[in-house]
């Protein structure tokens, strides 16, 4: 125990308070390491089996864990908490840690004096740090931030080697004193009421009518995890049935499984399936199950805010028994963007569906200042600006102007209104992104500001650049450097080997208000942004994304042109990333012409073997190309009379395959326009060369036959399209022109 007794006796009374009022006191313990980890171990020394110790140092008592590992500590609890930021403040290991710290817990942040915290070297600048440059160049806006809201926030106590210790716990002893006991959970396996309305809404969509879904939205720490987990133990015990759980990270579910486990009679770590009798609950990723033939009777989405909506629509038509639940504010991805994109997914295919909403902390006490602290200092909370501040917005009504990133990390109002519409718009925004936000070296902020809100904000990153050596070593992929994501795509992948030595600006994110969507304002700031960029150098314009039709009709009618399309979807989003340049100098031309040549070459051939799940859509658009493109392929007078022959009368499919395969390349080449289910059976069948059985059930015909009528109704289509549009000569031959 410390040494002074009355010193202690104030630790002990701390304790009982916090238990009391189930909130977890805050200190920063801001001095020379050595000095930090001592208090650390004295203060903690009665508890020191029960904490844990995110950090990088071996210590002789409690659990140590690196910040790498702390997400892998989701949904578990500890009882005292020390993050050393001596170790690098890394912003989604302090979300996740302190989730963890259960009410009346004793949360301590080591770290550097607070003056001198900015300029301290954080082992974490190295995951910031891109080629070339170390991580001594990074800068320390996101520390100088942090370090002023620790000096400055109520939530969290700052504790120097000059501090008097004991009047500094005697008044948190006395704040706590004066906050509410804080009530006792109930009997069953339910913490609080909003987790047992939770469990509830679930058994209803499991045993109630179908196409009923609910969606459950809380912030950390409401039990949203454990209520899918305790819904799912007592389905399986009344003999429900199959049951998956789907997020995009199998930690984010351990809950689920962990009380599943409890309640089930089953001790021990169960982490991706409970086994009861002839049931199972267990884990799928989410682009797995939605290609997987499998129906389970239910299925859980976790986290579905980092899942984005084109995915989650899918699951949503295939299960007609389906939750999603996701966490409003927190590092796992946007749960108010998410409610807002999938609330219009719902209320068109399914009217029946209910949101719940749970409020109060299973773990601590409402107004728990540490909450409030990290909410604040990882911007978990940031909202877009106002919509009543943007009325008028329009493009010529807006000011577009590249941010100073010193100015913004002091100007709090605005970093929360461009933060909170990135964290909106993307499914992935984290608070690291936030520090990258800040100090990256290689990223530029801009903004569409009007009357100094704002209204539409990008993210660029300057890459490439590479001496031809280096770019060589790209190429064989013996060398991988950071940061440098196109240069490294066009060489590796794309098989240009020279690509890394020309310079880009990566459009790494851009998101517009949600009120002023369809207005414009994207392609405008877009515009801004290359009118800025072009000046050089810089010999393109890139960015890559999961994609979706939407977000390709967008980047093309700016110009950018497909180069690539990644074979693998990705686990988390469910979609195949899309590579789109757009050239401003010659060299740049070349780049992108040779790179665009072998995309058209190399594309078609993918659909038939790692691209054959791609949606028909992304397929079409994908395969369209500009007039001045050369024809990917040609059809003679026979192929004409083939295909005629297939088209307007009875000849077989199999015989007119190749025939059939070019008519299509040419027709959605030229843009032909078709109806979603011609052309998902067109694509299906002759491009991705999938069984008839498989085309059905894609497309909802019955059979063959009807699968039959359907290519040659398409075929016809496409033969007069492109006879109307120049691309098919009279070649000699009258009848093969069809009707």
């Amino acid at each position: 125990m410390p040494p002074n007794p009355r010193l202690y006796t104030c630790l002990q009374r701390l304790r009982v308070e916090a238990a009391r009022s189930a909130r977890r006191p805050a200190f920063a313990l801001a001095g020379p390491r050595p000095w930090g980890l001592a208090l650390a171990r004295s203060l903690l020394q009665e508890d020191a089996a029960r904490t844990l110790w995110i950090t990088d140092q071996q210590l002789p008592a409690g659990t140590l864990v690196r910040a790498a590992a702390a997400r892998g500590w989701l949904g578990q609890e500890t009882q005292a908490l020390v993050f050393d930021a001596w170790a690098g403040l890394d912003a989604d290991a302090l979300g996740a840690a302190t989730g963890t710290l259960a009410g009346g817990g004793l949360f301590l942040l080591l770290c550097p004096p607070l003056a001198e915290w900015p300029d301290y070297a954080d082992p974490d600048h190295a995951r910031i740090a891109v080629h070339p440059y170390g991580a001594d160049a990074v800068t320390g806006r996101f520390l100088r931030r942090f370090a002023r809201l620790v000096r400055t926030h109520d939530g969290i106590r700052v504790v120097t080697p000059d501090s008097d210790l004991q009047a500094v716990l005697s008044e948190a002893v006395a704040e706590l004193a004066v906050a509410p006991t804080a009530p006792r959970g109930g009997g069953g396996p339910c913490r609080t009421p909003d987790q047992a309305r939770a469990v509830q809404a679930i058994r209803k969509v499991a045993l109630g009518h179908r196409r009923r879904p609910v969606v459950i939205t809380a912030h950390r720490g409401r039990g949203k995890t454990g209520a899918l987990g305790i819904a799912a133990a007592e389905l399986l015990k009344a003999d429900y049935g199959e049951i998956v759980i789907t997020a995009p990270q199998v930690g984010a579910v351990e809950p689920a499984f962990h009380l599943g486990s409890r309640l089930l009679g089953q001790p021990g770590h169960h982490r991706t399936a409970l086994h009861f009798g002839a049931h199972r609950f267990r884990f799928v990723p989410p682009d797995l199950l939605e290609r997987s033939r499998e129906r389970p009777r239910l299925v859980l989405v976790d986290e579905a805010a980092a899942i984005p909506t084109p995915l989650l629509t899918r699951l949503l038509q295939r299960h007609p028994r389906i939750v999603f639940a996701t966490t409003e504010h927190g590092y796992e991805g946007s749960g108010r963007g998410f409610t807002l994109r999938f609330r219009r997914v719902l209320d068109v295919r399914t009217r029946g569906w209910r949101e719940v909403r749970l409020e109060h902390p299973i773990r601590w006490a409402p107004g728990d200042p540490l909450e409030d602290f990290v909410f604040q200092a990882l911007l978990l909370d940031a909202a877009p600006a106002p919509t009543m501040a943007l009325a008028g917005a329009a493009p010529d009504a807006l000011r577009f102007e590249q941010l100073d990133r010193d100015r913004l990390a002091e100007d709090e109002p605005r970093l929360r209104e461009l933060f909170g519409l990135l964290v909106h718009a993307h499914y992935r925004t984290r608070p690291t992104d936030l520090r990258h936000l800040l100090d990256g070296i290689n990223i530029r902020v801009w903004a569409a500001l009007h009357t100094g809100h704002v209204a539409a904000c990008a993210l660029t990153a300057r890459e490439g650049g590479f001496d031809a050596d280096t770019a060589h070593e790209i190429y064989t992929r013996d060398r991988r450097p950071h940061g440098h994501l196109l240069p490294e795509t066009l060489a590796a992948h794309a098989g240009i080997p020279w690509a890394p030595t020309l310079q880009c600006e990566r459009i790494l994110r851009i998101a517009v208000h949600p009120d002023l969507q369809g207005r414009g304002i994207g392609s405008a700031l877009v515009r801004h942004i290359e009118g800025q960029v072009r000046k050089g150098p810089c010999d393109y314009l890139g960015t890559a994304f999961g994609a979706t039709a939407e977000l390709l009709r967008f980047w093309t009618r700016l110009g950018l042109r497909p180069v690539r399309m990644g074979i693998h979807r990705d686990a988390a989003s469910g979609e195949h990333s899309a590579v789109l340049l757009k050239p401003y100098t010659e060299a740049g031309r070349r780049l992108a012409e040779e790179a665009r040549t072998r995309f058209l070459d190399l594309f078609p051939h993918q659909l038939g073997d790692p691209l054959r799940d791609l949606e028909p859509e992304l397929v079409a658009l994908l395969l369209c190309r500009d007039p001045a493109e050369r024809p990917p392929v040609r059809l003679d007078a026979a192929d004409l009379a083939d295909a005629a022959s297939f088209a307007f009368g009875r000849r077989g499919y199999e015989v007119n395959l190749a025939t059939l395969w070019r008519l299509g390349l040419l027709g959605l080449g030229r843009g032909v326009a078709l109806e979603p289910q011609p052309l998902g059976i067109w694509v299906a069948k002759v491009h991705q060369r999938l069984d008839w059985t498989e085309v059905a059930r894609r497309s909802g015909l019955p059979g063959r036959p009807a699968l039959e009528h359907s290519l040659r109704e398409t075929a016809g289509r496409l033969i007069r399209a492109l006879r109307a549009s120049g691309e098919l000569g009279d070649n000699g031959n009258s009848s093969s022109n069809g009707p």
